[in-house]
């Protein structure tokens, strides 16, 4: 986590920025269920985290924007509800005193395809695709990927995406239950219908992305609602192509950490060049009056996550002398 006399040190300045995050809200006028492995799910409690995190976030006063980190609505909500759901929960972010930026997730996409979801969560999109970056100070820079850009969920049945995704699937997982990591070994159990893969146009944006912000001195945060490294998540939580996604970000310098949600429980791992990986604890998951949600401050050399209740606290430090 890091010394304290390194964390005193950079608590003595304030941050150049704070911004909010909640994950996985999964919100749906429901009972209460469970997960495939039993984990308990508090359908209609979701919401009530999400009221908490945005009347937190504003009693804060100091937060230039939240991130939502993907599936706003739970696959079980009944279709005939999915866009008054969708549209509920997006209400409850609108309170927020500031922008809210949102990315899609599985979820998301079992209840509403992208041509109806993108533009109610406001993602800037060219052709349905779902990937963007945006810069709040000179220093830093945020990309949000799209982890469904090649998927088997949210696009016509005959788009090339989809079809691609489809193909993949049936080469890499030989269950006829595509959500089925059955007889599949180690990091083969990501090959699941409910994760995605970043394809190759989004591929070559990011390594655009990337050259401009280390020209630029820019430190960047990459955000993705499927997680990026198996230190930090389950196998069956991963991008399907973490490791090409990984390759373009481990040729630059200038990505500090990965922030993710999907995998529900949480983690936090530093890979082999440096780059730390958090996935967020989810908000569907809390019993009734638990919490999880938080906020960052971001320093020039280190991102702190504040973490309310089940959202473990991080400090993130770049600079090696500082843990």
């Amino acid at each position: 986590m890091g010394s304290s006399n390194g964390l005193s040190n950079a608590q003595e300045k304030p941050p150049l920025f704070s911004f909010g995050v909640i994950s996985d809200v999964q919100y749906a006028d429901i009972p209460d269920g469970r997960s495939f492995i039993g984990v308990p799910r508090y359908y209609r409690h979701s919401i009530l985290v999400l009221q908490r995190a945005v009347q937190n976030w504003n009693h804060h006063q100091k937060l230039k924007f939240t991130i939502n980190f993907g599936d706003i609505v739970d696959g079980f909500c009944p279709k005939d509800q999915s866009l008054d759901s969708v549209k509920k929960v997006i209400n409850e972010f609108d309170k927020f005193n500031g922008p809210v930026y949102h990315m899609i997730g599985n979820h998301c996409l079992y209840n509403l395809p992208r041509s109806k979801l993108l533009p109610l969560l406001k993602i800037p999109s060219v052709d349905d695709h779902a990937y963007f970056e945006f810069s709040p100070t000179p220093e830093y820079r945020f990309v949000v990927l799209d982890g469904y850009d090649i998927s088997a969920i949210g696009w016509p049945q005959d788009h090339p995406n989809m079809l691609e995704a489809l193909n993949f699937l049936r080469e890499k997982n030989p269950n006829s239950e595509k959500n089925s990591p059955s007889g599949l070994v180690g990091l083969e159990r990501r090959f699941l219908m409910f994760n995605g893969g970043v394809g190759k146009q989004q591929l070559e944006w990011l390594d655009g992305v990337l050259q401009e912000a280390s020209k630029l001195n820019q430190k960047v945060v990459v955000c993705c609602h499927i997680p990026l490294d198996p230190g930090a998540s389950s196998k069956e939580a991963l991008l399907w192509n973490y490791n090409e996604v990984m390759d373009v970000i481990h040729r630059y310098d200038c990505v500090k950490v990965c922030l993710a949600g999907h995998d529900h429980r949480g983690g936090h791992s530093i890979d082999s060049h440096g780059v730390h990986h958090r996935v967020l604890e989810a908000a569907l998951e809390c019993p009734p009056g638990t919490d999880s949600f938080g906020y960052v401050n971001v320093y020039d050399d280190r991102l702190s996550l504040i973490g309310t209740d089940r959202m473990q606290s991080t400090d993130i430090c770049f600079n090696p002398q500082a843990d």
